[in-house]
């Protein structure tokens, strides 16, 4: 049976997030998701006069690759798959799979090798087309949320299909007001944190590149973070999951690090240098997501959070970091969560997840709904 809220995501997707136009090629990259969702893409992009393309994957079927990936094998599908991206001008991923922990046995040394040599269609996707990624309802990520599956489903598709366009005048105020910022100070519960964000630029990003999204998002200045942060949402990272984990810091490297797996986690902040610095800090407001379901493409944008990330850093708000990790970990900060506070050089910006300058009300969750 066909449904509605398909057609529904797929305008909004096609139209807001890569605003496609006549004549534009589009990759429509789906993975596990229904046929009648791929299909009212397909149609979405032939309405608006696009030239749709589509490439199907299974979660199992990826494990599997990934399990026997060989450099010399890597080599020639980057280069196909490049070649194909370097043609087209927008993409679509939507993301699902029942299982989505499909990946948490493939050895690491196998992961980075895929990522590494699978880096340049990346780059390429990011910095040339007009791109959107999102993820897919399933039995699983209804499981994490703690709800039924219908319940989840129209919480997906109302988050999904928000209207992006009520966050444009607040993002615009946040964002010149992180641009003409130096310090930064955020204190909550297991959490006194300070650093610089001086000079680089803040992005707001508001329903064109992630969906659901909700964000502005900086780097702090790499060697700048001083203190302590615990994160009390859950996180999961290369199919295994964290809870409770504090990072401690001193001149910007993380010198501490526990979670409920302390092992693990310094595993991958060992990954390499860049791993023990931060690459992004970002404060989120979208009204819908109000609890973590450790699927990052939702976590990071849970009303009256922030994230800070050890890693790699975007190239629109370099802070000079260099990693193969990019691992975006979320502290909510509203009153139900046990509040907290943003200061920015001295002055109150947000208090327990409200933001407390008129200009920044309209980020507030009763503006957004």
């Amino acid at each position: 049976m066909h449904d509605p809220r398909f057609d529904k995501l797929a305008q909004s997707l096609v139209s807001f997030s890569t605003s496609l136009k006549k004549g534009d090629k589009a990759l429509i990259d789906a993975f596990d998701i229904p046929s009648e969702m791929t299909v009212a893409l397909v149609r979405a992009v032939r309405d608006a006069g696009g030239l749709p393309y589509v490439q199907l994957h299974q979660g199992v079927v990826s494990r599997a690759m990934a399990q026997v990936a060989s450099d010399a094998q890597l080599e020639v599908s980057s280069a196909i798959e490049l070649a194909r991206m370097k043609k087209m001008d927008a993409y679509i991923a939507l993301r699902g799979g029942a299982n989505i922990t499909e990946m948490s046995d493939v050895p690491p040394e196998q992961m980075k090798l895929v990522a590494r040599k699978m880096k340049p269609v990346l780059d390429w996707r990011v910095k040339k087309t007009r791109w959107c990624v999102l993820r897919w309802p399933s039995s699983s990520m209804a499981q994490l949320a703690g709800m039924s599956t219908e319940a989840f489903e129209k919480f997906y598709f109302d988050v999904c299909t928000l209207d992006y366009s009520k966050m444009v005048p607040g993002m615009k105020a946040l964002k010149a007001l992180m641009d003409r910022t130096d310090k930064v100070h955020i204190r909550g519960p297991g959490t006194d944190l300070s650093f610089s964000i001086k000079d680089i630029p803040a992005i707001p990003c508001g329903g064109k590149h992630n969906i659901p999204d909700g964000e502005v998002f900086t780097a702090p200045v790499k060697n700048s973070v001083e203190g302590y942060v615990t994160y009390n949402a859950p996180t999961i990272y290369q199919g295994t999951a964290f809870d409770n984990v504090r990072l401690e810091f001193k001149a910007g490297r993380i010198v501490g690090a526990t979670a409920n797996n302390t092992q693990k986690l310094n595993e991958i902040l060992d990954s390499d240098p860049g791993a023990r610095y931060i690459g992004e800090f970002a404060i989120a407001f979208n009204p819908y997501i109000l609890k973590p379901m450790r699927d990052i493409l939702f976590d990071e944008k849970i009303s009256g959070s922030f994230h800070f990330t050890p890693g790699q850093c975007y190239e629109d708000t370099e802070n000079g970091n260099r990693s193969q990790v990019h691992w975006d970990m979320v502290n909510i900060q509203r009153k139900d969560w046990g509040g907290g506070t943003i200061h920015f050089d001295g002055k109150l910006v947000r208090e327990d997840g409200v933001f407390v300058p008129k200009s920044l009300h309209g980020l507030n969750p009763e503006n957004l709904v």
